[in-house]
């Protein structure tokens, strides 16, 4: 049981070593870069915890290219902080991008905590999937269904012949239509027709000889014929 305390005690003692050298390295590279007084202990500060919400960021929602790209930046900040005091630059005349960017770091590190803390919320839930619906009993195939029973139809009932015939209703016959008027002007254009007609056959005009001359319906021939008997 002794052992397993022992062994996190170690990684505690290591972490403690570790951070406290790159913090060091970091206090140490923003003083040559003109951070002075307490922004010089700031610096290490921000690093630190930038790169902590990152990998906590990672912990809790899984990997994501947001954790991923703020862990990479503060990663390179501290090795970068480490290795540059390390004796690869004249800490006494720092270059120009050293500085400048020690002095953008500030805006940076705000950018990336804003985003690691605030955008886990903005993600819709995933709605839960929909239940397996049940599958259909599956009938034995040994028992064969029984058919189902066929209503027969209800015989319609049977009226009883009657003995007595069915009464004869008896036809009516339309009333006749009267006869269309004939004008005079017209009766007297078919005398002067049938006049004509008689002397040059030698007969008497017919109903449809007539109709034919004067160009009238039949029932108006008709009529006309009987005004010329």
């Amino acid at each position: 049981m002794a052992r397993p305390a022992l062994r996190v005690d170690a990684v505690l003692i290591q972490a403690v070593i570790a951070g406290a050298l790159s913090f060091a390295h970091l206090h140490d590279l923003a003083a040559a870069a003109g951070q002075d007084g307490w922004k010089a202990w700031a610096y290490p500060v921000s690093v630190d915890l930038l790169l902590v919400a990152a990998w906590r960021r990672l912990r809790s929602d899984g990997p994501s290219r947001l954790a991923w790209c703020w862990f990479l930046v503060a990663l390179f900040a501290s090795l970068g902080a480490n290795v540059a005091t390390a004796g690869f630059l004249d800490l006494a005349d720092p270059p120009a991008p050293l500085r400048l960017g020690i002095a953008g770091w500030p805006a940076l590190a705000f950018l990336g905590g804003t985003l690691l803390a605030h955008s886990a919320g903005d993600r819709a839930p995933v709605p839960p999937a929909p239940a397996a619906p049940d599958p259909a009993p599956r009938a034995d195939p040994e028992i064969e269904p029984e058919p189902a029973a066929v209503a027969e139809p209800e015989p319609a009932p049977v009226t009883p012949a009657s003995d007595e015939p069915a009464p004869v209703r008896p036809a009516i016959d339309p009333a006749p239509r009267p006869a269309p008027p004939v004008p005079a002007a017209l009766v007297d254009h078919a005398r002067k027709v049938a006049a004509d007609h008689q002397a040059r056959t030698g007969a008497q005009i017919d109903t449809d000889t007539l109709r034919a001359r004067l160009g009238v319906p039949a029932q108006l021939a008709d009529t006309i014929a009987a005004h010329l008997a």
